[in-house]
């Protein structure tokens, strides 16, 4: 027996009913669609926030030539831009399930994911090849008080975005948001390093500058490993073991519930998907089981932050887990022996 995602009253065994004000509900505003909307206001403010950081640091990199500041600056600009597939990917979370995708299309957030960590990465190439050429073609950096207000500049726009982004991307659970926000920190103090370098020019070593962009591309390629770890961890279904613990912990203290067996999730975008197979008594009824399915998904709803879908398949407790759903070797229509999990 499976206990679906369709809108239901909850079962309150604790005595909440009509007389019991209870003030939540599942399954009638779709958790999905609000958490996308606060995902993409965050997207929009820090997009702009970033664009005009960038913008502004463009301009002292023409006035002034610093190899270090141009680094930076392409890389505030790949950040602004990479909200926007963070922003399709949010715009499509919202599209109902169809019979071609019935789990939706929140999967597009994990490819709005390679595409970041390929946008991050091209960025980083650049900068180290500009880096690179000004080590072996030194050229005078102009406007040294320039380049020091846009470094300031640069950390200052980094930082507010990375708050901002950090904190809606957890608000929400979306792990691609919350990347984004540490990258944008990050950043913040690669800018911080441009100031070394104009710094170092001042002091009257000219190599400073291109050797802090040599800096900056390494911090970047050390921000590419960990996003595309995220990414990838998120693609082939990884998640945090204390989500699976706190998922069999609410289940278990639901009566009725004398063991629960299995229990796995996936992200889907950012929303948690999860399945749990759960022992009722032998002797129980269809009814008594699907109620004590529904309070199941009810506790874990409430106990398991980002869930917006739960499966309870309920057991016999001498049948207990999918151990014994296993089908035995067998042939069957001439093919060879084989098994069906």
């Amino acid at each position: 027996m499976s206990e679906h995602v369709a809108p239901h009253r909850p079962h309150h065994p604790s005595g909440h009913g009509p007389d019991h004000p209870h003030h939540h509900r599942h399954g009638i505003a779709d958790p999905t669609i609000a958490s996308t909307d606060r995902g993409m206001w965050a997207l929009k403010w820090s997009f702009l926030g970033l664009l005009a950081t960038a913008s502004l640091q463009l301009v002292v990199v023409v006035l002034s030539g610093s190899v270090a500041l141009f680094a930076d600056t392409l890389h505030n600009f790949a950040d602004a831009a990479t909200a926007i597939p963070l922003a399709i990917a949010f715009a499509l979370a919202r599209l109902r399930p169809s019979r071609r995708f019935p789990y939706g299309y929140g999967r597009v957030e994990d490819l709005a994911g390679l595409l970041i960590v390929a946008t991050v990465l091209i960025t980083a190439l650049i900068a180290a090849y500009e880096s690179a050429l000004r080590l072996l073609h030194p050229r005078p950096v102009d406007h040294l008080w320039a380049v020091a207000v846009a470094a300031v500049a640069g950390f200052v726009g980094n930082e507010a975005v990375a708050l901002f982004r950090i904190r809606v991307g957890r608000e929400i659970g979306s792990a691609a948001l919350v990347a984004d926000g540490y990258h944008a920190r990050a950043d913040g103090f690669t800018s911080l390093a441009v100031l070394i370098g104009a710094t170092g020019v001042w002091l009257g070593y000219p190599l400073a500058d291109p050797l802090v962009g040599l800096l900056i591309t390494v911090i970047i390629l050390h921000l590419v490993w960990q996003s595309a770890r995220a990414v990838f961890t998120r693609m082939l279904d990884g998640v945090d073991p204390e989500v699976l613990d706190a998922a069999a912990h609410a289940a278990s203290h639901v009566p009725g519930v004398l063991n629960v067996a299995e229990v796995r999730a996936r992200w889907i975008g950012h929303r948690l998907t999860l399945e749990l197979n759960v022992a009722v008594d032998p002797d129980a009824t269809v009814t008594d089981g699907h109620v004590v399915a529904k309070e199941v998904r009810h506790q874990v709803l409430h106990h398991v932050p980002h869930v917006s879908r739960v499966t309870v398949h309920v057991d016999p407790a001498t049948e207990s887990g999918e151990t014994y759903h296993r089908i035995d070797s067998h042939t069957h229509d001439g093919f060879p022996v084989h098994e069906h999990g």
